[in-house]
């Protein structure tokens, strides 16, 4: 159950989260508390699930990064196995399964187009995998999405 700290503290992080030396210390003082329960509460909130983390988003593609949508087609038995293969590349940042011919689908982020493809071929000949297909986006839609707990 949340509390009416954890609110407030969820509310804040969503979009305003100071940028600065200690930002946890900042909440806290905006929060009137100190800097330990801030850090407590986050912790314990992560734990259960709340917060899945905390970071910035970049313009990959400003920064040089080229990201694509892949969908593969999994034999069952090797799901598991080749959503965690998966998983343990860096530039991943979303893998789902799905229902579906093509039944694991996940978002990668890449330094060059290079290095995708490289990514991409390994996937590809993963054990379990009979196709691979990569849908790179066209057009860039940013979807802000603010949860308000009051």
């Amino acid at each position: 159950m949340l509390t009416q700290f954890d609110k407030a503290l969820l509310n804040i992080i969503q979009t305003d989260l100071p940028l600065a030396k200690r930002p946890f210390a900042e909440l806290a003082k905006r929060l009137g508390v100190d800097e330990a329960t801030v850090i407590d509460r986050l912790r314990a909130l992560k734990a259960l699930g709340y917060i899945r983390r905390i970071g910035p988003f970049f313009d990959s593609a400003r920064l040089g990064y080229v990201g694509t949508l892949a969908a593969v087609r999994v034999r069952p038995d090797k799901i598991r196995e080749v959503a965690e293969a998966i998983n343990a590349f860096p530039g991943v940042t979303h893998n789902y399964e799905r229902e579906g011919d093509y039944n694991l689908w996940f978002a990668l982020l890449s330094p060059s187009k290079e290095a995708q493809c490289r990514v991409l071929r390994h996937i590809g000949s993963l054990d379990g995998v009979d196709k691979l297909i990569s849908l790179p986006a066209t057009r860039k839609y940013k979807v802000s999405v603010k949860f308000t707990l009051g």
